[in-house]
């Protein structure tokens, strides 16, 4: 859970960091609230959303799934069987 919340905050956060390396490699300060307009700060905002959405999707179609159906663990013979995934 941690680590899904981390890189989602990294995602959203990427779009911020590179637009302030860019006005750093212009050699801007980056801090100056003139390059922080609101419809820049909006456009990021909205790249960064879609960025964390992509992240989701991403993670959706490529994390590993349990193949097969869940057998709940049971009494066979007096014995206690774990539970698994057959």
């Amino acid at each position: 859970m941690g680590r899904t919340l981390l890189e989602s905050l990294a995602l959203f956060f990427a779009p911020f960091a590179l637009f302030g390396l860019y006005l750093a490699a212009r050699l801007r300060y980056p801090l100056a609230i003139e390059h922080w307009s609101r419809s820049r700060v909006a456009t990021l905002t909205l790249v960064g959303l879609a960025a964390v959405l992509a992240g989701f999707v991403l993670l959706q179609l490529t994390a590993p799934r349990g193949r097969g159906a869940y057998v709940p663990a049971h009494m066979e013979n007096g014995v206690l069987v774990p539970g698994k995934i057959e």
